[in-house]
């Protein structure tokens, strides 16, 4: 169903990252930037009261008909576990405790990974940070898709399947593209989250762990917040690899949208990205962004000239030092 996406490539360029460049021109004209780069406490508080608030619903389904367990995963859990990610996310990078405390991120890193079912916290670190190192590097960035989705999902209908499935595709795509071998922190996240999955079903049921589960699919999968997977980094416009997005639900997702503000400073955490912008707003205005990521879903789904295949990918100069 639907035209075939025109482009049979990545986009291939032999210059390095925006991101560090505009970086120092950002520090050298406004120093005072250097000041937002420290933890955010009230990260911490607002992750445990996520967790908590999950707690609270994995109790309230376990007596539903199977309709409404299905039904409340997606009305509510699927926000709340795909904003737990984001929030993960940000742990990722320290914004919870510190850089000079990086084992508390970890460990509470676990703690926010507990409602979302599946252990994911240490890994998604692992990777992420190669992501910003070596942003569309080849073999190395997962979050480039693979040479098989560029191909396959090619068309309005699989594009739109594509879309669903993508937590399936970020979770098995380091296998294929950057392999590590497994850590002792990965296995831990694994012992307990599987724990803790297995606590949920002898307690309170198998309903509660489907809903647990279900609002992890299908949060990032077809939701309107998942449209930042693809706002993020697929080039809609040629010559640009980073899109910010700056609408109402960066309230939900620690204003991940503020995508270019990230990459040009990931020590400094979401909630103070809107005053980078604010600080250096003659870099950030000209580029182009976006204000609703439902809209970028649809056009991503329809439109002939952009699929998997339109993303930024570079062969990594110089020596490569992964995370």
């Amino acid at each position: 169903m639907g035209n075939r996406v025109s482009r049979e490539d990545f986009e291939w360029v032999y210059t390095d990252q925006p991101h560090a460049t505009r970086r120092q021109e950002i520090l050298a004209k406004y120093p005072e930037i250097k000041s937002l780069m420290k933890p955010d406490s009230n990260l911490i508080w607002i992750v445990i009261l996520m967790v908590l608030t999950q707690f609270v619903a994995f109790y309230l389904v376990k007596d539903l008909d199977w309709k409404w367990v299905l039904f409340w995963a997606y009305a509510f859990g699927s926000c709340i576990n795909h904003s737990t990610t984001l929030a993960i996310h940000e742990v990722s990078h320290n914004s919870a405790f510190g850089q000079c405390k990086p084992m508390w991120n970890r460990w509470f890193g676990i703690f926010a990974n507990l409602p979302i079912g599946v252990p994911y916290s240490i890994s998604f670190k692992r990777y992420h940070m190669d992501h910003h190192r070596y942003l569309g590097g080849d073999g190395i960035d997962v979050d480039i898709p693979t040479d098989f989705e560029g191909w396959f999902f090619c068309t309005t209908f699989r594009k739109f399947i594509w879309v669903i499935l993508q937590p399936l595709f970020y979770a098995f795509r380091p296998l294929f593209i950057n392999p590590k071998p497994i850590s002792y922190l990965e296995i831990i996240n694994t012992v307990i989250q599987i724990t803790f999955d297995v606590a949920i079903y002898y307690v309170l049921g198998i309903k509660s762990l489907v809903y647990m589960l279900a609002a992890t699919l299908l949060g990032l999968g077809l939701h309107p917040i998942s449209g930042h997977f693809i706002a993020e980094h697929y080039m809609f416009l040629k010559g640009h690899e980073t899109y910010s997005y700056y609408g109402p639900l960066n309230l939900l997702t620690f204003n991940v949208g503020y995508h270019n503000e990230h990459h040009d400073f990931p020590n400094i955490p979401g909630k103070s990205l809107p005053l980078v912008r604010r600080i250096a707003a003659e870099y950030y205005e000209s580029l182009p962004h976006y204000n609703s990521w439902i809209k970028v879903l649809y056009d991503f789904v329809t439109d002939d000239t952009i699929s998997p295949y339109s993303r930024v990918k570079r062969h990594q100069k110089g020596s490569v030092v992964l995370e």
